[in-house]
């Protein structure tokens, strides 16, 4: 398979993931670990399509795998870090300090250090 195909498929489950984590959360509300609580979150329709985002991303990241070399595809698969910073702080409207945003730096080097050995 083409390495092109192979980054949009991996970027396309790291953002599925992403969105999946943001859904979580979203309606995690006042979480406790107990059963009562587990039942309502089962019930919730924003959870469930979470654990269903992530699902089709493993899907999605198992073909990757299938077609890439997974010392590619995993480092790729970090975009989710990238995806996840970006959501935070234009949805979830949380702080992005220089450490954080020198972190996320590091990572979309590392991805195109990885990428240019493919």
């Amino acid at each position: 398979m083409d390495f092109y195909v192979i980054i949009g498929i991996t970027l396309v489950a790291a953002l599925l993931v992403a969105y999946a984590q943001y859904l979580f959360k979203k309606n995690i509300g006042d979480f406790h670990v107990q059963k009562s609580h587990f039942l309502r979150l089962l019930k919730n329709k924003s959870m469930l399509l979470g654990v269903t985002l992530y699902v089709i991303s493993l899907l999605i990241y198992l073909v990757a795998l299938h077609y890439g070399q997974l010392s590619f595809v995993y480092p790729t698969f970090a975009s989710s870090f990238i995806f996840i910073a970006l959501i935070s702080k234009y949805v979830l409207r949380e702080e992005m300090n220089l450490k954080r945003i020198a972190g996320i730096l590091l990572i979309v080097l590392g991805i195109i250090m990885v990428a240019l050995t493919f």
